[in-house]
Formats: structure tokens, C-alpha cells, sequence
């Protein structure tokens, strides 16, 4: 049993970027010729000092100014910052103490460093000189790495406390005052650290990380006497990784034979099971050491370094991590990074386990590879405080799962297969662009993870699906090795680009990858669009390419060729007639257009033959339709159970403000309620498995009633049931009666925090995109209250930023062509002088909508190919799927419109177009919407006005008019006022 202590914690990332921030930038090497050309030419120290600079991931290696004499030295010291000086071997007359000594008198507030040759006669010379006056002495021998140590060595000095404290950094203390010693002990030292940091750096998910990780390497810190030794572990001691220690140095001023031994005891009656190694010349020190149960290293050793090496393996945590037999020490598993340790925890035999929790392995072996806040926490659980083998493994596992997790979000992962699990949250294929889809989710995942109050509500996970991007260079591959431009970029059909794209290969390279998404996603899986330019930050694209879902099925090799039909389809959609007409009218060129393309796992639950989620939503934070006390930037939200599909097709939604959740009109009235709550929903069938896809996106979506839902329990705190006994709507589900997606448990009942997590993802992600912005979400809803809250994409809405300074409200009605008292969009407009409008009367048939939806395609054409705007105005919704509801044209064939009108006849009433697909169209182009319902007196809409005026173009159902000077469109976008105003009325 795990106490509740160790069942909820949180562990606190650590910020490798603040790491090591104080660094050598310019050093003075002071040295005769031939020991400065061995350092340029022979050693090439600036080079190798470069290369380990860049490895590291430090921006800045330091710079090396040589020069031979003192007089020099002082004409560089008093010209440019220098940070280090290294004072080599001199000539005959003018030894490097002499010179050190001299240019510190003139400049002391800087490291030195001297390098010497031992001779009889320099080591006689040394006992009387002062060296406390330099940082270190060196022994020099011409190798090259030293000059290398000596920087890590400073620099690991400067940035020790601050590590320590920022991140948990570990250090390694090395006691030694032979000079000869440590200048051979520390290069060796040095490059085996690096080494083992590169090889812990691949525990990171980009080459980015990687580099910053390898800062969280551990510190080298070199004591030479007994009091600045215990010092340094007194200070430091919970981030000791292990100390490494000579025998004989100084103690009390004095050189002691045995200061090494009595160091050691006392750091080992502190901490019982840190790594002690004892290392000396005297060979009957070996006794000694291993009496006290110390490792012992040979001096006199031709392989020392090797020993040396061979023990921090084992005992500091450097390599793998190797469970042993507490009996016969025979090794029982190898470990070679923390998913793997995660993979195995539970097959590990338990007193092989007790043995290493016990004397805290496997904490010290996370902190060497510097994954510290797990190591950190671990630490903490002694044996002695929770005997219970089967609870430290349940909660080593947990640590490992919840570090994964922190270290997954916001992280574009290079994709891995041997790292990538249903741990993992978002990697990337390739090398190319995301695009935009795929950045505005890794931007929401970052948000996600920088904001840490989206998991502060204990029954409800916040996150993004777990995604893989295929990123534009596959794309290009694709294209190029298939040989497709040609048929892309021709007039030819969609049906026909399609089916080029679908006998095209992919490269086989991806299918062991594709396997290994399947297996950690378990889900059907969406393959969305994300071109280059789709929800590009100031020119949104938005539903303009195809988003194909796929289910997930048990032969792997038949949904392999699912999901491949369905990325050619979507790269397919890229060149179809309508992309083509959305890029003429937004001045980009085809050819350039790169698309990426999102796999996704599809929010939702199984239900016999069709997957869903409990409901979708498209959140925005300027809401152009505020009623009651709502407010324009407390934002709006568009709910409907199923699928989002159904929402961005212009389906019946429930339209709320995060803030005012109690307020819903289409919930306030009866009548209302039954006639504007949503009777349909899509849900993705699962039993159409083969590869016919086709240019419909939606080929394998299913339309249908809410009944099916309610046959699928699937309606629980989204729904309210309708009485009609009593002719009343009662919360929550009833047998017998009417369900009416009402969201009122949600909403109003406090069942799941959706207005509360709705606030924060339009607060936190207007705040990160700096301007108003669109979310799409998805939610799984739990019979037990609890549930899973994803974030699917952001974009920005981009707002005109003409001023808008007369009150469109005080303009009489008798001078407006159109007025609206329901406008979407703001800002000023005086350069269209042109208006279609749909010849309807009262007689009006919506039958003719698809015929007319035609007509206004060809004419639109004509505007786009004289770069002209127009007014367009017709009844009922524009952009509707459902033709009954008005005319089912798509965005590319009014994208010449500056202002769209939807009016209201008198036997042809349609509520007012909300959630439509337009509105990222429209606020990215600056484009107004009205609605006119002068059945209400909401609005003015002249039409004999413009009946009066001779058509410019007509066809038989649409008129074209044009006025001499421009209209001017006025759009008030806080109060939701617009106007059409001719300059001068037709005569």
C-alpha cells in the first residue's frame, strides 16, 4: 500500500537552458613560441575547445589571445576583457611564476592559472613559493586536453552553487594537492564525463534538448586539503554523486598520512551508501581502504584511468543500470535508459530490487544522467521509511510515467520507435515545416505545459491527442519521386488528381513507424491537413484541405493501407479546383504551397460500429454576437455532441459564453429549445474498412439522429429530456420523451468544469498569440464525473485595425441599403461599388439553392479575375450543407465578397448562420456577415432599390448592380452595428 504522501506529487521540471551561465569568454595564454605553436598547430586547442562548446550547446567557446612576453600581456589586459589567464613554462631567465605573479599585480581581479614542467629544481623552488595568489597550479607536459580541464574546471567553480540550486545539479569532489596527480587525473576525468553526457543526452526528444541537457552534466570539484574538502560536502552533501580522494594532504596545515582515510569516514558515517574512492601510490593504503569498505585505485597503475573509470561505472550511476544478485552479484538485467527501466520495473526479482532501493542505485543513476526531479524524489523514500518493496516499485514507476509526461508536453519530439509509447505526446517525421496546424499544436501543447493550473482540477486531464507530424519534406519527396506536379498543376479533375496521388508510392522507410503510432495510440486515427499556409498567423487558411479519419483496426497491414490512402488523399487535396480558387484569391501561388500532415488519435469512445467523442467544440475569444451581458471579448463557444465535423459543416450547435454559462438563448424558451438544439451528429463508422476514398472528405462519417447516442448511453450531463406530459425540459435523461443536447449538467450543474477550462484556454491562449484566437476542442465525459479535456488546434482570428470612429447606429434607416442590427466583423470600407443579390420574393424556393450557389461561383470568378470586391446578399445561410437552410456554396466561391447578407424572407425563415466554416475566412480577409430579418424589425435590407437599377450582369436567379461612386460598409464589431451606404442614391 503507497501512502498518500507518495500517491499525489509533482514533480518540478528542471530548466536546463539556466544552467552553466557563467562562463570563460576570453583567455590570455602567456607562453614562449614554440609552446604557443604547439598549442595553435599541433594541439589545435581552439578548435577542440569549439567543438566541445557546440556540443554542449554554449553559444559562446572562448577566445585565445597568445603572447610571449609581460610587456604584451599588459598591451592585451589593457585593451580587452580577459577572463583567464594561463601563464605557461617561460625561458631560461623569466620562469611562468614570475610572469603570473607580475601581470596579477597590475590586473588581480581575473583567474590565473600557472603550467609548469617538474624538475628537481622547480619542485624544490615550489615549497617556498606562494601559490594561494593563483586559482591552480598545473603540471604541463604539451598535452593539450588540460587546457580543456583547466576551463571546465573554472567554469564548473563559477556556476557550482547556482546548478546546485537551480536544478539539482550533482557534483564529483576530487581531493588531491599533487599537482603532477590531478593535472593527469582531470583530462581523463573530464572526457569521460562528456562521453557519458552525450550518451545520457539521447534521453532527450530533440537535438535542441539534447545539447541543453548535457549542461546538467555533473560538476568536477577539486579540494587540496582536508578542511576545504569537508567543507565543499558539508555545503553540498545532498548532491554528492561521489567523492574520489588521495590518502596523504594537508589536515590542519599539516600533511597528514592519513587525511584521505579519516575524510572518507567521516562522509561515510553521514551518508552510508555514497560511492567512496580512496586512490594512492601507497599500495598498503589498499588494506586500509577496503577494511572501511572504500574502493581503492592504484597510482602506480598503468590502467588507473581504466580502474578509475570502471568504478564511477558501477558505483556513481555513470552507464547502464545493471540489477545484480545481492548473493553472487551476477548481473540479472541491464538498463540502458528510463523508458526502459520504466518497461521493466515490475520483473525485477525482489531482493535484487530490495538490495538496490535500498542503498539508493537507482536515484544516484538518475541523477548522473541528470533527470533530477525524479532522482530528487526517489531520494527522499529511504527504505528505512517505507519497507515495502512492491510500493517503492509501483511508486518508482509512477515518478518515471508522471517525468515522461512533464517532459513530453510542449517538446516537438524527433520520432523515435524505440521511445515513442502512449506516454509520448507529440514527434515529428522529417526535417521540414510542421506547417500550420502542426505549429499551432505544439503551441497548445507548450501552453498546456507553461500554465500548470490546467491540472488543477483533480478528476480531469487537459491535453493534446497524441500526434505525429509529417512534416513538408516528406511531402516534397513524395511529390518528387512519384513524379506528380505535372498532373497536380494541370486543369485536370479532382477525381482524377486523386486517383494519380492514390497509385503513388510512399516511402516504405515510414511503415515501421506507422506500426509503432498504431500500437501507442490504440485509436482510430485522423490524418488532417497542415499546409504551409493553413492557419498561418496573419492569412489563416481554414478548411480548405481535406481531414481524413481512419479506424483503428487489428490488421495492422489493413489499416496501414487506410492510413496511406489517406495521407495521399490529403496531399491530393492541395492541388483540387477549389485550393486552386482559394490561392487566386489570396494572391499565393500553388507551387509554392507545402503540405504536412497531422496523424492524430480521434478524441472519442467505441459504440458498436462508430467512435465519438461526448461532445466537440470551437472556442473563440471575440464573440461578434453578444447578448444579454455577455460582453465581445469574454468570447463564445459553439458545442454539439460527436464529432467537430459536424460544428466547421455548419451544423445546429449550442451557442454559450464561457462566462455566462447559465445564459443559453437557445435553452431559454421552450420552443426554442426544441427547434434549435442539435437532432444530428457525426461519428466515424468503424466498419468501413478498404481503400476507396474519395475527393468527400467525410466518405466514412455517419449522419445521425440523437437517438443513436442515446442508444449508446453516451448522452450523460449533455442532454436534458423533454416532458411532453407537461410540456416542460427537465435536466439529466428520462425514459420515454425527447433528448435535447442542452450541455445543462456541464453548463449549469457543476458535473465538469468545461466553463472553467474554456476561460483558461481563451484567456491563456489569446495571451500567448497575442491577439484574439480560434480553439477547436474535443471531450471524452465519464459516467463517474471524471473526464479527458483536449485541446485539437488553435489559430488566430486576425482583426482589422481600421478605426471605426461614427456610430453606425445613429445612421437613419432610409439612407442604409443594408442595415444590420447583427453584424460580424469591424472596420471600414469605401472601394466596392458592386452588389449581387439573389433575386428572391416571397415565391422563393430553396430547391434552387444549389443552382444558385453555381451561378454566384462563376460570377465571384470574374470579380477574382479583375481583383474587385463586391456586396453579395441572398436568404437563409450561406455556406450551408444543408440546402433547405440556405445556399451550399464553399468559401472559394464568394471569396471576392466584402460583405455577405444573409436576409430572412417572409416564407422562408432560417435562424441566423453560427459555427459556420466561414468565420475564419471571414475575420482573416476583414470580411463583414450581416443578417436581416425585417419580419422583426432586425434590420433594413432595400431590395427595391437595387431592383430599380439596370443589372450590370444577370443570370436566372441572380442580379449584378453597380453604383458610380463606392458604397461605404461600416462594421462595428464591439456592438455588433453594420451598414451599407450608397454615397449617392441611384436616381
Amino acid at each position: 500500500m503507497i501512502p498518500q504522501e507518495y500517491r499525489q506529487f509533482y514533480l518540478k521540471d528542471v530548466t536546463f537552458v539556466n544552467l552553466m551561465m557563467r562562463r570563460i569568454y576570453n583567455v590570455l595564454i602567456v607562453a614562449n613560441p614554440y609552446d604557443a605553436f604547439m598549442l595553435e598547430d599541433d594541439g589545435r586547442v581552439e578548435e577542440k575547445i569549439y567543438n566541445e562548446y557546440v556540443e554542449l550547446g554554449l553559444r559562446y567557446p572562448p577566445t585565445f589571445t597568445q603572447v610571449s612576453t609581460t610587456e604584451e600581456a599588459y598591451q592585451v589586459l589593457s585593451t580587452m576583457n580577459i577572463d583567464l589567464v594561463i601563464c605557461m613554462p617561460g625561458n631560461a631567465d623569466n620562469d611562468a611564476f614570475s610572469v603570473a605573479r607580475d601581470i596579477k599585480a597590475g590586473f588581480p581581479d581575473m583567474h590565473y592559472v600557472v603550467l609548469t614542467p617538474f624538475s628537481h629544481g622547480i619542485t624544490k623552488r615550489m615549497q617556498n613559493e606562494d601559490l594561494s595568489i593563483f586559482d591552480y597550479v598545473f603540471c604541463w607536459l604539451g598535452n593539450t586536453n588540460l587546457i580543456l580541464s583547466i576551463i571546465k574546471l573554472i567554469e564548473d567553480k563559477m556556476n557550482l552553487e547556482h546548478d546546485i540550486l537551480e536544478g539539482g545539479v550533482q557534483m564529483i569532489l576530487l581531493v588531491e594537492d599533487s599537482i603532477r596527480f590531478y593535472s593527469s587525473v582531470l583530462p581523463n576525468l573530464y572526457n569521460y564525463i562528456l562521453a557519458q553526457s552525450k550518451r545520457f543526452s539521447t534521453e532527450a526528444l530533440n537535438r535542441h534538448a539534447a545539447t541543453l541537457r548535457m549542461r546538467g552534466r555533473p560538476k568536477v570539484v577539486l579540494a587540496r586539503n582536508y578542511e576545504e574538502a569537508l567543507a565543499l560536502y558539508d555545503k553540498y552533501a545532498d548532491n554528492v554523486l561521489g567523492v574520489i580522494s588521495d590518502v596523504r594532504f594537508p589536515l590542519g596545515g599539516v600533511k597528514d598520512p592519513e587525511a584521505g582515510l579519516k575524510l572518507l569516514r567521516v562522509i561515510h558515517q553521514r551518508a552510508p551508501f555514497l560511492p567512496l574512492i580512496m586512490e594512492s601510490s601507497e599500495t598498503e593504503n589498499r588494506a586500509k581502504a577496503e577494511a572501511e569498505g572504500f574502493r581503492f585505485v592504484d597510482k602506480n597503475s598503468k590502467k588507473m584511468s581504466l580502474d578509475l573509470r570502471s568504478i564511477m561505472e558501477e558505483h556513481m550511476g555513470f552507464g547502464d543500470f545493471i540489477f545484480r544478485d545481492p548473493k553472487t552479484k551476477a548481473e540479472i538485467m541491464r538498463i540502458h535508459n528510463l523508458k526502459e527501466l520504466q518497461d521493466n520495473i515490475f520483473r525485477i526479482p525482489d531482493d535484487s530490487m530490495l538490495y538496490h532501493i535500498s542503498r539508493n542505485h537507482m536515484s544516484r543513476w538518475l541523477s548522473a544522467r541528470a533527470i533530477f526531479p525524479v532522482s530528487d524524489f526517489l531520494k527522499k523514500i529511504t527504505w528505512e521509511r517505507l519497507k515495502d518493496v512492491t510500493a517503492h516499485r509501483e511508486i518508482i514507476f509512477d515518478a518515471i510515467v508522471q517525468y515522461r509526461h512533464m517532459k513530453n508536453i510542449g517538446v516537438v519530439a524527433v520520432f523515435d520507435r524505440m521511445k515513442f509509447d502512449s506516454y509520448s505526446h507529440f514527434a515529428r517525421i522529417g526535417d521540414g515545416s510542421l506547417g500550420g496546424k502542426g505549429r499551432g499544436l505544439a503551441f497548445l501543447d507548450n501552453i498546456i505545459k507553461m500554465h500548470p493550473d490546467f491540472s488543477s482540477f483533480p478528476r480531469v486531464t487537459v491535453q493534446i491527442p497524441k500526434t505525429v507530424v509529417l512534416c513538408t519534406d516528406v511531402f516534397d519527396q513524395f511529390m518528387e519521386q512519384n513524379n506528380l506536379y505535372q498532373i497536380a498543376l494541370s486543369d485536370a479533375s479532382d477525381e482524377e488528381i486523386l486517383r494519380h496521388f492514390l497509385r503513388a508510392q510512399l516511402p516504405d522507410s515510414l511503415i515501421a513507424d506507422f506500426f509503432t503510432f498504431f500500437e501507442a495510440t490504440k485509436s482510430p486515427v485522423a490524418i488532417r491537413s497542415s499546409s504551409l499556409l493553413e492557419d498561418a498567423h496573419y492569412q489563416p487558411f481554414a478548411g480548405i484541405y481535406a481531414t481524413y479519419m481512419i479506424p483503428y483496426l487489428e490488421d495492422k497491414y489493413a489499416m496501414l493501407e487506410m492510413l496511406a490512402c489517406a495521407i495521399k488523399s490529403v496531399y491530393a487535396s492541395v492541388y483540387y479546383r477549389d485550393s486552386k480558387a482559394y490561392m487566386t484569391a489570396t494572391s499565393n501561388v500553388i507551387d509554392q504551397e507545402k503540405m504536412a500532415v497531422i496523424l492524430q488519435e480521434v478524441v472519442g469512445k467505441q459504440h458498436d460500429g462508430r467512435y465519438y467523442p461526448n461532445f466537440s467544440g470551437v472556442l473563440r475569444s471575440l464573440n461578434y454576437y453578444p447578448i444579454g451581458d455577455e460582453k465581445a471579448e469574454e468570447g463564445i463557444a459553439s458545442l454539439a455532441l460527436g464529432l467537430g465535423k459536424y460544428i466547421v459543416d455548419g451544423g445546429q450547435t449550442l451557442r454559450v459564453s464561457p462566462y455566462h454559462p447559465h445564459q443559453v438563448l437557445q435553452t431559454s424558451e421552450l420552443e426554442t429549445a426544441l427547434r434549435q438544439t442539435q437532432t444530428r451528429f457525426y461519428a466515424l463508422d468503424t466498419r468501413h474498412v478498404g481503400n476507396d476514398f474519395t475527393v468527400d472528405d467525410g466518405f466514412n462519417i455517419l449522419n445521425l439522429r440523437v437517438k443513436e447516442a442515446e442508444r449508446d448511453n453516451a448522452l450523460s450531463y449533455i442532454a436534458s429530456t423533454y416532458d411532453p406530459y407537461d410540456n416542460v425540459i427537465r435536466d439529466g435523461l428520462y425514459d420515454g420523451g425527447r433528448k435535447v443536447i442542452s450541455f445543462a449538467g456541464v453548463l449549469q450543474q457543476d458535473v465538469f468544469p468545461l466553463p472553467e477550462l474554456l476561460q483558461m484556454s481563451m484567456k491563456y491562449g489569446a495571451e500567448s498569440m497575442r491577439r484574439p484566437v480560434e480553439i477547436e476542442f474535443a471531450c471524452n465525459l465519464n459516467e463517474d464525473r471524471t473526464g479527458q479535456f483536449y485541446l485539437l488546434q488553435i489559430r488566430p482570428i486576425v482583426d482589422s485595425k481600421q478605426m471605426l470612429e461614427e456610430d453606425v447606429a445613429a445612421i437613419p434607416d432610409d439612407e442604409c441599403l443594408v442595415r444590420s442590427h447583427n453584424s460580424l466583423g469591424h472596420g471600414v470600407s469605401e472601394d466596392v461599388t458592386d452588389v449581387v443579390y439573389v433575386k428572391a420574393d416571397d415565391n422563393f424556393s430553396a430547391a434552387e439553392n444549389p443552382t444558385i450557389a453555381r451561378e454566384i461561383e462563376k460570377i465571384n470568378s470574374g470579380y477574382l479575375d479583375r481583383g474587385q470586391g463586391y456586396v453579395l446578399v441572398g436568404p437563409g445561410r450561406w455556406g450551408s450543407s444543408d440546402s433547405w437552410l440556405g445556399i451550399p456554396i464553399k468559401w472559394p466561391h464568394i471569396s471576392a465578397a466584402r460583405v455577405i447578407v444573409e436576409v430572412t424572407l417572409k416564407n422562408y425563415r432560417v435562424d441566423p448562420s453560427q459555427g459556420t466554416h466561414f468565420f475564419q475566412n471571414l475575420t482573416s480577409f476583414g470580411v463583414g456577415y450581416f443578417t436581416v430579418d425585417e419580419n422583426r424589425n432586425e434590420g433594413v435590407f432595400h431590395k427595391a432599390m437595387l431592383d430599380a437599377m439596370p443589372a450590370v450582369e444577370e443570370t436566372e436567379h441572380v442580379r449584378v448592380v453597380r453604383f458610380s461612386k463606392p458604397l461605404r460598409i461600416l462594421m462595428d464589431g464591439k456592438k455588433q452595428e453594420g451598414a451599407v451606404v450608397p454615397v449617392c442614391r441611384p436616381s
